[in-house]
């Protein structure tokens, strides 16, 4: 249903603009947020020169990794949350914001501690 969405229209009824809207949006807040994974990955990558290469390449890859699921995942979301409030079911629930929130966290931790390492160089 990704990528037909006459398909996600012909189940059920059509929800309150509003909330398709609400829907549109927050999948579009999902996209920047794997946009700056990406760029974060790339800038990992191009800037943190002093680490080592396995580091710098270890930490771009989760970035830019972390950043592709977040992609898919908005797509699989939006459909997901578009046929609930179709067929007037709960929205599903999502592990994944806590998932991406600790991969970044952890991420964030190891170049911090790295670049501490590093400074004493």
């Amino acid at each position: 249903m990704w990528f037909d969405p006459r398909r996600v229209r012909a189940q059920g009824t059509t929800p309150d603009y509003r909330f398709s809207l609400a829907n549109e949006r927050t999948f579009l807040a999902w996209v920047r947020t794997g946009l700056a994974l990406v760029a974060g990955g790339i800038a990992a990558d191009q800037f943190l020169t002093r680490l080592g290469p396995g580091m710098r390449t270890g930490v771009a890859v989760v970035l830019l990794v972390g950043g592709a699921l977040c992609a898919v995942r908005a797509v699989h979301h939006w459909v997901a949350c578009e046929l609930a409030m179709r067929r007037g079911e709960d929205l599903p629930a999502s592990r994944f914001p806590a998932v991406l929130g600790v991969g970044t966290a952890l991420a964030a931790v190891v170049v911090a501690v790295a670049v501490v390492v590093d400074g004493g160089r």
